[in-house]
């Protein structure tokens, strides 16, 4: 017999344990901008991530590595004025966090003071465990990310699966378990084997939301950009694509202009 499952008028870091512990998977999807956090939101997926990944998909750049924290707290003050429900997560950019665990400190409180956001994101394990502790001892809530983490692509040099490696996997475990006993309330897993995606998540008490990471973790993410097809150029094994906005929205354009040039548009009704 199934058990009903909780409605959330708000989803809470704390939601996110309680729906890890009922055995309820989490849905999380990317927004940069009010108008598609509102569609987002309303289709009532728990977490909006503002991920850095607008750093490809609003500005262009190759890495996520070019965006600034002041570019990350525009983004998520639009996505914070269209939740109503989500959880909105916002990530700490690169550079604003890993050297200095009082600079991190910082950059946090200026995202949750100028956005408005829930909680931030950060990418890494032991090797900032200070940023991280000195956050938390703030009262600000951290959701943790391992595995692939995009903003030390320089040092892997490749978007390859990670951990596939005993040393390597030995790490992420034990990054794991050492994020939820700093605090963490949940964490992303990017890229790595399913079986040891499923290991992490059957071996700590708080959310695994995975990308590329099988379905024996708590929830899935992914950049909403990719999933509705409005990006087209990124073929990843583990996306699923559920529209092809590229091919819909072009069309469009060019029947809009096609319309404009042959006086077809604007119509007799669609004047005053």
């Amino acid at each position: 017999m199934s058990l009903a499952k909780k409605q959330y008028k708000r989803v809470t870091t704390n939601s996110l344990i309680e729906m890890k512990h009922n055995g309820e998977k989490i849905s999380m999807l990317t927004a940069y901008d009010y108008t598609m956090a509102k569609i987002v939101d309303s289709a009532g997926i728990d977490v909006i991530l503002v991920g850095d990944s607008a750093s490809n998909v609003m500005a262009g750049h190759e890495t996520t590595l070019p965006i600034t924290l002041d570019q990350m707290i525009y983004h998520a003050s639009s996505v914070v004025r269209a939740s109503l429900r989500s959880l909105v997560v916002v990530d700490l950019p690169f550079g604003s966090y890993q050297s200095d665990p009082k600079e991190a400190l910082r950059s946090a409180i200026r995202i949750m003071k100028e956005s408005g956001g829930h909680a931030i994101k950060v990418e890494g394990g032991k090797e900032i465990k200070e940023s991280i502790k000195r956050i938390l001892g703030a009262g600000i809530p951290v959701m943790g990310h391992l595995g692939l983490t995009p903003q030390s692509i320089y040092k892997f040099g490749t978007y390859s699966v990670r951990a596939k490696e005993e040393a390597e996997a030995e790490k992420l475990i034990e990054d794991a378990m050492l994020l939820e006993r700093l605090g963490c309330f949940s964490i992303v897993l990017e890229k790595v084997p399913a079986a040891l995606a499923k290991q992490v998540a059957e071996s700590i008490n708080i959310p695994v939301i995975g990308i590329g990471a099988g379905n024996g973790v708590d929830g899935q993410v992914l950049v909403t950009h990719d999933m509705v097809g409005m990006t087209h150029e990124f073929h990843p094994r583990f996306l699923r694509r559920y529209l092809n906005l590229f091919d819909d929205m072009s069309n469009a354009f060019k029947q809009y202009s096609k319309d404009v040039k042959s006086k077809d548009f604007p119509s007799d009704k669609e004047q005053y």
